[in-house]
């Protein structure tokens, strides 16, 4: 840490009104403070190694440019020492796997108390994994229920079924075949309980929080 009873925070959202209001919120409390802020995730890579955080809280929405987990997965390879604890709406299965995956050191949901943020905030920065209870509650339904959970594989085509691609386009943006695709996208459909593709892409703009 920057100092024995200081938490330096970077912020990473896209909504200034969000990181304002996380920014006071944090330094409400005398041992937390926002060292600097980033409304993307090209930014806030930039910006980790001269601010030096303790933590970064990272959404995962993150507009145009790479999404929190992408922004997740290359600070944690570029600056493996600093934590990143996830600040979001989103609490589906397929997201927390790819967050994990990506080496997140927790994950908060945005509709937590603020002793309960405060409190993810320490822990994060002492190096103590973070979860919300809802988070907690579906990572252990996961478990007890593991052939319920999409892999971080599945997840990711899933989220790119969202984005209107084809099997074929799938395929090469994977690097893998189509009939790997198809049998991805079947076990896609039986985890979550669909039968068609669009069932599966209605799914995936739900976890976004888009409607159609």
């Amino acid at each position: 840490m920057t100092d024995a009873a200081l938490v330096a925070v970077l912020l990473v959202d896209d909504q200034p009104v969000v990181r304002a209001g996380l920014r006071a919120l944090l330094e409400s409390q005398p041992d937390l403070r926002v060292v600097a802020e980033a409304g993307s995730g090209e930014d806030g890579l930039a910006l980790v190694e001269g601010a030096a955080p303790d933590v970064v809280m990272m959404d995962l929405e993150l507009g145009d440019g790479m999404d929190g987990i992408d922004a997740t997965r290359r600070l944690r390879a570029a600056h493996p020492r600093v934590p990143v604890l996830v600040f979001t709406t989103y609490d589906t299965d397929a997201d927390i796997v790819r967050v994990i995956d990506a080496g997140a050191t927790g994950y908060l949901l945005k509709d937590a108390q603020p002793h309960e943020i405060f409190a993810a905030v320490r822990a994060a920065a002492a190096g103590r994994s973070v979860l919300s209870p809802p988070v907690a509650s579906r990572l252990m339904h996961s478990m007890q229920h593991p052939g319920t959970a999409l892999t971080p594989r599945e997840a990711e085509l899933l989220t790119l079924l969202a984005d209107g691609l084809s099997n074929r386009e799938l395929g090469r943006r994977l690097h893998i075949s189509e009939a790997t695709v198809k049998t991805h996208l079947a076990h896609v459909y039986a985890k979550l309980g669909v039968e068609t593709r669009a069932a599966a892409v209605a799914h995936a703009l739900r976890a976004r929080g888009v409607r159609r």
